[in-house]
């Protein structure tokens, strides 16, 4: 619900990075569009389907990657994209149709309202969630690792929904490609000492979300990813 904490809607874009998700990207793009968000950007990433063609059909402004480059690429070719537009608020939303568009509205009031630099949805603030078990406990190592890694006190890890006001996206350069990205992100946040809220939402998980979604090697792939690329940097 907007209230007296919600922005002018033009100034904020939302990123929504999509690979082959031509069944779900029309559904998308109008949920948020129905809301009111005129800014709409979809980032093709390389898909073999028709994703770029059903995102365009329904008013989003599309980039596309001639080849796939990975989620993070893909949120960091939008962020700049919508910085470059004048944005004072970015947000970032999943493509597959499991995340509500009335989020969106939960994480701008919350982020004018505790005047913070990111707002950041959660499925675990609250006791009740639809987390698959199986999931919950890959998202619970990825948590502890970024925990002690980023050393910030969050409780979702992995989760597509954020808000940035404009200072924050341009202090967070996404590096990482692929689905690391997201602690990325956090470790980001805590080493620019950003201010966050974290906001509980709601996620889908339909057979489609789940057919989509990251399995227990795609974790292990992103914790090793994390490592190295902590290893690597250090001076």
């Amino acid at each position: 619900m907007r209230n007296d904490q919600s922005p002018d809607l033009k100034t904020v874009w939302i990123v929504v990075p999509a690979l082959n998700e031509a069944t779900t990207i029309a559904d998308v793009v109008t949920g948020l569009a129905d809301l009111g968000y005129p800014n709409i950007c979809v980032v093709d990433d390389g898909s073999r389907d028709a994703t770029a063609e059903e995102a365009t059909a329904n008013g989003a402004h599309v980039l596309s990657h001639i080849i796939n480059f990975g989620q993070g690429a893909a949120l960091q070719t939008g962020i700049s994209y919508a910085l470059g537009k004048g944005a004072r608020y970015v947000c970032t939303f999943d493509a597959d149709g499991q995340h509500s568009p009335k989020s969106i509205d939960s994480l701008l009031t919350a982020l004018l309202g505790a005047r913070a630099d990111v707002a950041l949805g959660s499925r675990f603030v609250t006791k009740t969630s639809a987390v698959p078990r199986r999931r919950r406990l890959l998202l619970g190592a990825a948590l502890l690792f970024t925990r002690f890694h980023a050393r910030l006190n969050v409780t979702d890890t992995h989760n597509g929904l954020r808000a940035f006001t404009r200072r924050a996206a341009e202090l967070i350069t996404i590096n990482q490609a692929h689905m690391a990205h997201a602690s990325e992100i956090l470790q980001k946040i805590g080493t620019a000492k950003l201010s966050f809220v974290e906001v509980p939402v709601e996620v889908s998980y339909s057979l489609y979300s789940r057919r989509k979604g990251q399995s227990g090697f795609d974790f292990i792939k992103i914790l090793l990813d994390l490592l190295y690329r902590s290893i690597a940097l250090r001076p």
